[in-house]
């Protein structure tokens, strides 16, 4: 799932056009780099959380623009590392919460690419790739965790009035299965 929802990122960074860089987003506070580059952090953390290092070992090191001069080939070769990174065994993933199994930590990376696929497909003007099966898996697994994600801020309010599976499960995240590029 994890490396699934990796490369559909990947993919979709490929298509962005050289003037949607600057694009709105359905995340009010980025703009289709700031989200890339969010989403490309992720994949850069995936490598020495899933070697076993901790987030005080990792410092700043992967802080700011990770983009630089060439956004698609960041987000590619992140995007490589982060699926090989997702094949190594571990015990505990060290985050910033606590030691969490690492399964849970690449379902977790798998909910957010997923999502912010969606994000950026429709911030681009191209149609998203919303597996069925994915969306199916996502669903069920973020069921479990939507108020915890919800309390902590990481999502926004739950949307009502959404029964098909992909645009329940964007409401579930507080996307507007509406939204689309101004």
């Amino acid at each position: 799932m994890h490396n699934r929802t990796v490369a559909n990122f990947a993919d979709l960074v490929s298509e962005v056009p050289p003037d949607r860089w600057s694009a709105p987003t359905p995340c009010s506070d980025w703009d289709v780099r700031a989200l890339v580059n969010h989403v490309v952090g992720e994949e850069r953390w995936t490598v020495p959380l899933m070697a076993g290092k901790t987030i005080a070992e990792v410092g700043d090191s992967l802080d700011g623009d990770l983009l630089e001069d060439d956004p698609v080939a960041a987000a590619s070769y992140a995007a490589r590392e982060a699926e090989v990174a997702a094949t190594w065994t571990i015990d505990k993933v060290h985050l910033s919460y606590g030691d969490e199994d690492p399964h849970e930590y690449l379902r977790q990376l798998a909910a957010d690419h997923l999502i912010h696929g969606w994000d950026l497909a429709v911030a681009i003007d191209v149609p998203p790739r919303m597996d069925r099966d994915l969306v199916a898996e996502v669903a069920d697994w973020f069921a479990k965790r939507e108020e915890l994600y919800r309390s902590a801020g990481m999502v926004g309010d739950h949307l009502d009035g959404f029964t098909e599976p992909t645009e329940a499960l964007l409401a579930a995240f507080g996307r507007d299965p509406g939204w689309r590029s101004p």
